[in-house]
């Protein structure tokens, strides 16, 4: 059986919900056809957990990085796959996928440079923009700015969010201008440049999606209620959301954001499973693209898992079809 590793842990502050994806990665992915690790990544060290008997729990045993194996009692083990699911760097900006690269093993999410672009949130937005995708307007800017006047040109409120992360640390929404200067000093404390962007008033809903060499699959869109300024940290992890799938929209809608994911997709060049978020405007106008998750929640209540049921789908016959399409001719 193939050795799976499921790739968790980063340097940023999404370590503790990348391990609880983990967690549920390895609940997914079928452990009859396949040997399934979790792998930690952390600055201090990389380490893979294993049983220990004598306590009934996990000890760690360290990662050679030289060729991403670990040794017990002489006896060497090498991964044929990883399966990543660290939220932040270095998982989702690219990093961890040239190691990868360089030692020749495959891996389920995006690339290098899809990761490395999709990561920044502006630069990714500018580039989409020139494809004809709809984005917020924004200006990013790096350090703290000696006069806000350019920023206000936005209107408010304004979302203030680090450029590069995730799972909505950092974010604020901003509506008056003497909350900028502290919302952008929360945002540097997790990125080194910091995205103001407009806001747009109308619906949230996202949008899951992976292709194979021999299929496409876009799941269900999700539609995304909560009582909170927006989609913060407690609504997405201590339940203040209601995540109605598959939305509450006309077809039309739900056609177009479905082909306009897929189209997505192909564009920065995805791989694996990818979610889109989207707000669709009160005014009934295009909707406005908000963020592409390269790495997406995999937890048993995250978006991704909902979609694929909602679709009908085996979630391990899906994690199958990502680790076999690496070996597929």
């Amino acid at each position: 059986m193939k050795n799976i590793a499921i790739v968790a842990g980063g340097y940023s502050s999404e370590y503790e919900v990348s391990l609880r994806s983990a967690e549920g990665i390895r609940s997914f992915i079928d452990g009859t056809r396949y040997n399934v690790f979790i792998v930690i990544i952390r600055k201090a060290n990389w380490v893979v957990l294993l049983q220990d008997f004598t306590t009934s729990g996990e000890k760690e045993i360290e990662i050679d990085k030289n060729d991403f194996s670990f040794t017990v009692g002489g006896d060497k083990t090498k991964f044929d796959f990883a399966y990543i699911t660290i939220h932040g760097t270095p998982g989702e900006d690219g990093l961890i996928q040239g190691y990868f690269d360089m030692l020749g093993i495959p891996y389920s999410s995006c690339g290098v440079l899809a990761g490395a672009l999709t990561f920044n949130k502006f630069v990714n937005n500018q580039f989409l923009k020139t494809q004809g995708i709809k984005v917020a307007d924004s200006v990013r800017i790096k350090g703290m700015p000696d006069n806000m006047d350019f920023i206000l040109d936005l209107g408010l409120p304004v979302f203030v969010k680090p450029n590069a992360g995730g799972s909505s640390f950092g974010v604020s929404k901003v509506k008056e201008a003497s909350q900028l200067q502290s919302a952008i000093a929360k945002a540097l404390n997790e990125s080194d440049e910091v995205i103001i962007e407009a806001f747009v008033k109308g619906t949230e809903v996202t949008c899951g999606c992976y292709k194979t060499c021999s299929k496409e699959v876009v799941f269900p869109i999700t539609e995304v209620v909560t009582e909170n300024e927006f989609f913060d940290y407690d609504a997405k992890y201590n339940g203040q959301v209601q995540e109605i799938t598959p939305a509450r929209i006309s077809t039309k809608l739900t056609e177009w954001i479905r082909s306009t994911t897929a189209n997505i997709y192909d564009i920065i060049g995805a791989r694996g499973i990818i979610r889109i978020d989207y707000i669709i405007p009160d005014d009934g106008g295009t909707p406005v693209l908000l963020e592409i998750n390269t790495n997406p929640g995999m937890t048993s209540t995250s978006f991704i898992p909902q979609q694929i049921k909602a679709a009908g789908l085996d979630i391990k016959e899906v994690m199958t079809n990502i680790i076999e399409n690496k070996y597929a001719k």
